[in-house]
Parts: structure tokens; sequence; C-alpha cells
């Protein structure tokens, strides 16, 4: 039976996802939270799968991109089916005509149950880690590296928009939201210019527990000369110069390039997240 989370399913919650913290093949993307007063209010929201009286599965839905994002489904010894039937009805009640799941690539079960119900991937995503350490790299001649504190959205729109090979999540934002986001105490972004020309960009994100490079793009014409790697050095010294314990950068798929480099700046590979879409009929 697929129900509504209850207080009283906040411990079996907790046991689920502890269980899946055990090894990578049983991840997804799941709440955060990791004792029953955190799960109170991250699971509000959120379904259970109820079997013989105890928690198998969860599940939730929450607005992402032009749709809906998947927590879960995570299940333990059960069919996920009923819990993605259940956001699929949510998802036709909401009027989103997107999901979206994000398995561990490793998750083979899960990942065959998406397909069965539908869901096709689109890419991998690839996250590293490096502990603090000089990663320092000399800028290449005639390039300099500013960090940007006054946003001036259209600039960062078109820079955004060349060094960008396959998204557009940023494009959709109004210039009010980059601008309220880049003001953030812990969002950081630096720009690379030839002359008086950006030609690449790189944005951090810090927390207690770690920094993150969100982003990272260069435009083509610009590419192959080191400006990527300066870039990626210029927040790498800022993140480990307020206290940063980590640091952690992404790649997907088909960014061949930067995969090799994290390799061989000894990158350590820490997790893969494999995205799923399923496109809903009106």
């Amino acid at each position: 039976m697929v129900r509504p989370v209850r207080q009283e399913d906040l411990g079996g919650l907790l046991e689920l996802l502890r269980w899946m913290d055990a090894d990578p093949a049983r991840r997804v993307l799941a709440p955060e939270a990791r004792s029953e007063e955190e799960l109170l209010w991250a699971t509000d929201e959120g379904w259970v799968l109820e079997q013989d009286g105890h928690v198998a599965g969860y599940a939730a839905l929450y607005p992402f991109r032009q749709g809906g994002a998947l927590e879960g489904p995570l299940v333990q010894r059960a069919d996920p089916a009923p819990l993605l039937e259940r956001a699929d009805e949510e998802a036709r009640l909401r009027g989103w005509h997107t999901l979206y799941a994000f398995p561990h690539e490793a998750n083979a079960a899960l990942r065959t149950a998406l397909e069965t119900a539908g869901y096709a991937p689109l890419h991998t995503s690839y996250f590293f880690t490096t502990p603090p350490r000089d990663l320092a790299y000399p800028l290449p001649a005639g390039v300099r590296i500013e960090r940007v504190v006054d946003l001036d959205p259209e600039v960062y729109c078109d820079l955004y928009r060349a060094s960008e090979d396959a998204w557009s999540l940023r494009l959709g934002w109004t210039a009010l939201e980059l601008i309220e986001h880049f003001q953030r105490p812990d969002v950081h972004l630096w720009y690379a210019f030839k002359g008086n020309h950006p030609v690449g960009l790189v944005e951090l994100e810090t927390t207690p527990e770690a920094a993150e490079i969100a982003y990272l793009g260069v435009v083509p014409a610009a590419r192959g000369r080191g400006v990527g790697r300066a870039l990626l050095g210029a927040a790498a010294a800022h993140a480990f110069a307020q206290g940063a314990p980590l640091l952690r950068v992404r790649a997907h798929d088909h960014e061949k390039a930067a995969i090799a480099l994290y390799g061989r700046l000894g990158f350590t590979l820490a997790d893969a997240v494999v995205t799923y879409a399923k496109e809903r009929s009106p």
C-alpha cells in the first residue's frame, strides 16, 4: 500500500535510508536527513510503501526544471512500481509533463525498473573530490582572472551560452534570479578575460562540509590553452583559504576532457549518478 508519510513511519524510513547508504548499488536521490527530527520536515510531502506493517519504500516529488524530480523510489525487498505509479498520478495532477529520476550508476535494479516504467537515461554525472592542496596553474599569456562582484546578467548569459555545449538551465532564469543567486554569501563567481572579452567562468558554492565547483566553462576559441585549469585553480585556492575540507567537482559523460583532467590532477571518483527522464502524455 502506498500512502503519505506519517510521523510513526520515521523510524522505519531512517532504517531504510541507512540501508541505502551502505551500498552504492542501492543509492538514489533521497532525503539528506539522518535523524527522525530532520526527517519530520524533510519528508512531509512524501509517500511510503507499506508492506506487512513495515516501511518497505519511499518516494516524493519536487519541482524541477519544467516538470518534477523524484526522491527515490527507494525500496528494500519490494517492487518500486507502485511508487512510480503514484508519482505519475501526482505529476498528472500538478500538470507536469516531464519527470526526472537520479539513481546511482551502480543501482541496476532501480535503473531497470525506471526503464520498464518508461524513463530513458539522458546522461551520467561523475563526481570527483580532493582534500586541500595547491591546484594553482600559471595564467596563459594575455589572460587574467577576476572575481565577479556585481553581476551583469546579460554578460553572464552571453558567456554561459557561448561556453556551454549541452545545457541551458541557467538561461531559463530571470535577471533577478541570477542576481539574487550570485549575491548569496555561499556562491562565488570568477571570469577569465582575454583582453577585455570574457572567455571563461567558474562558479564555486561553499558549505562547512565541502566546496563544490558548480560550473566551469570556457568558450571554444579559448579551449586547450589552460584557461579552464587556471579557473579551477583560482576557485580551489579561494575554497581552501576559507577552510573547506574538501573540493568537489563534477563532469557529465560527454565532457571527456574534464574527466581526463580531474584524473590527471589526482581527484578521486566519489560518485556516479544517471539522470533519467520520462515524458508524460498531456
